[in-house]
């Protein structure tokens, strides 16, 4: 049983490496939705895991066992493993609370505050300009999402390189992105090997947002310049909004001009076959880790006396 539990546990290191090739796919809305749901079943996984272990530990303690009712010993695994294992479930899972609490709520004050600082501010329909000289542009989703500007950079960018930049923030918010950057967020706290996963979520969803802006404005070249000066204007500084707002200044700014400046149709099965074996890696975590939990059940079963050894 410890064997399956701990195989969740592995298994999210070796994301990052397709997830690096996928993320920069000519296919960025089939890459976003790929990494996404494999972040998040690979996290589910991980907490079930920790949480299976820590279980089987808890109640192979005689004050546990009392608690579980258990007539006879739990039969898990060797006891020179489950109690080590137990202890370091313990603490993961202790960290993972306190950094996703921590997280959520310094999020949700920063988002609070990028909200309260365009509510009453100039607006034409869905865009906020704020008067400030650093330039900087983001989506704010919300009711209702916002296109927000500063004045420093509309005098960087002109006037059909604006075109181009509210397109890709309009994108942004039609395609609800942030709440693709804010399950990567949470999957980065649950597991160490899912944190490289986080950049690559935010890239693939900058791609799609690209691909879509140079689609209305109808000119890649002239994308990839707004998206380009509007980066290299950007002031923004770090952590001053939450993470989970998407902005065209942010990713890996020449990897996202370069691939507007190339043609945009690619071939499909590389993009299919990374998927697929990211997909297979967070279905072997799940697997595992519900086959884990049904053992663990069972035993517990076995040990309270309802069905023999």
């Amino acid at each position: 049983m410890i064997a399956l539990l701990v195989v969740p546990l592995l298994v999210p290191f070796a994301a990052p490496l397709l997830a690096a090739r996928l993320a920069g796919s000519r296919h960025p809305m089939a890459a976003l939705w790929s990494l996404t749901v494999a972040g998040v079943v690979l996290a589910a996984s991980t907490l079930v895991s920790l949480g299976g272990l820590l279980l089987s530990g808890v109640l192979g303690l005689p004050p546990g066992a009392e608690l579980g009712e258990l007539v006879q010993p739990l039969a898990v695994g060797p006891g020179g493993l489950l109690f080590p294992a137990m202890l370091f479930s313990a603490g993961a899972l202790a960290v993972w609370g306190w950094a996703t609490v921590r997280s959520v709520t310094r999020q949700w004050r920063l988002y609070r505050l990028a909200r309260a600082a365009v509510d009453g501010r100039h607006a034409a329909g869905d865009l906020s300009i704020v008067d400030d000289a650093r330039p900087d542009a983001y989506a704010l989703p919300g009711r209702p999402g916002r296109v927000v500007v500063t004045s420093g950079m509309l005098r960087c960018l002109t006037p059909h390189e604006h075109s181009a930049l509210f397109a890709h923030e309009r994108a942004h918010l039609a395609g609800r992105h942030h709440l693709f950057l804010a399950a990567a967020e949470l999957c980065a706290r649950c597991h160490p090997g899912l944190r490289p996963l986080r950049g690559a979520v935010a890239l693939a969803a900058e791609r799609a947002a690209d691909e879509v802006a140079a689609r209305v404005t109808g000119d890649r070249r002239l994308t990839a310049q707004a998206i380009g000066r509007a980066a290299l204007a950007a002031r923004a500084v770090p952590g001053a909004r939450p993470a989970f707002l998407p902005s065209a200044t942010t990713g890996p700014v020449p990897q996202r001009v370069a691939a507007l400046l190339r043609h945009p149709v690619g071939p499909r099965r590389p993009v299919v076959t990374l998927a697929v074996l990211l997909l297979l890696c967070a279905g072997i975590s799940f697997a595992t880790a519900a086959a884990g939990a049904v053992v663990l059940h069972h035993g517990v079963e076995v040990a309270q006396g309802e069905w023999p050894r």
